[in-house]
């Protein structure tokens, strides 16, 4: 079957920002503090990026004195970016790569645990065409060739548009964007902040990400190249991290 993502490369502006995306988070891996302290800088890319992810939905991104976040969003944020790091974070790309819809489910139920009811946690809408909609996402995860920030983006949008839970989307479709690049070795190590750089621009990203739901190929494109021009500036962000843990 014809990759449904083939077309989306030709759209002017994404190849050439899909490569300069692949190009800043190699040139970031090849970091002197990021040869064998990757840990250590992937730690607080993740704190960065779940703060900027919480900011997004309008969260207060303070973080206590005594460490107890009782902020729902930002928490449920935190919690997903902890699945993503450390030595959860090759179990939840395994799963990912073999079930992306389970794991999908697991990020809701971090991300909305005090924003959703508890039997709602994990559980798509049962709207006419969510489902449908989640399983060609889940094989475009499982099956599509195109450049990995490219699937990034679409998998982003997507689940910005459909919504599927209803509660703590924005946070499950920025992890599921991170995934991507880790699954795909765009970012293996998770280093990248793409959330800061959407947090600055979060007119702009919400805009743009409403042009996507429409399905217009202008609008598609120009989603994808803002999700790859925030990969891009995600490396740098990386960068600096890494620059002062020299």
């Amino acid at each position: 079957m014809t990759d449904p993502l083939l077309a989306l490369v030709d759209l002017p502006g994404v190849r050439a920002a899909a490569d300069r995306a692949r190009d800043a988070l190699a040139e970031v891996h090849r970091h002197r503090a990021n040869r064998r302290g990757w840990p250590t800088t992937a730690a607080e890319a993740a704190v960065r990026g779940a703060r900027a992810s919480a900011a997004i939905e309008g969260a207060d991104i303070s973080l206590p004195e005594d460490g107890r976040v009782v902020e729902p969003v930002l928490a449920g944020s935190l919690r997903v970016s902890n699945a993503l790091d450390g030595d959860a974070l090759p179990n939840t790309v395994r799963t990912w790569e073999r079930a992306p819809l389970q794991t999908l489910a697991r990020l809701h139920l971090l991300a909305a645990t005090d924003i959703a009811a508890a039997e709602d946690l994990g559980r798509p809408r049962t709207d006419p065409g969510v489902g449908e909609r989640l399983n060609l996402l889940g094989q475009v995860v499982v099956e599509s060739t195109v450049p990995a920030p490219v699937i990034a983006a679409v998998v982003h949008g997507e689940i910005l548009a459909l919504r599927p839970f209803g509660t703590a989307d924005g946070i499950v479709a920025r992890a599921a964007s991170r995934l991507v690049a880790v699954a795909s070795g765009l970012d293996p190590h998770n280093l990248g902040v793409p959330e800061v750089a959407w947090m600055r621009r979060r007119d702009a990203y919400l805009a743009a990400a409403d042009g996507f739901a429409t399905g217009d190929p202008a609008a598609v494109g120009a989603w994808i190249t803002l999700c790859c021009e925030g990969l891009e500036d995600g490396a740098r962000e990386a960068t600096s991290i890494a620059d002062s843990a020299q």
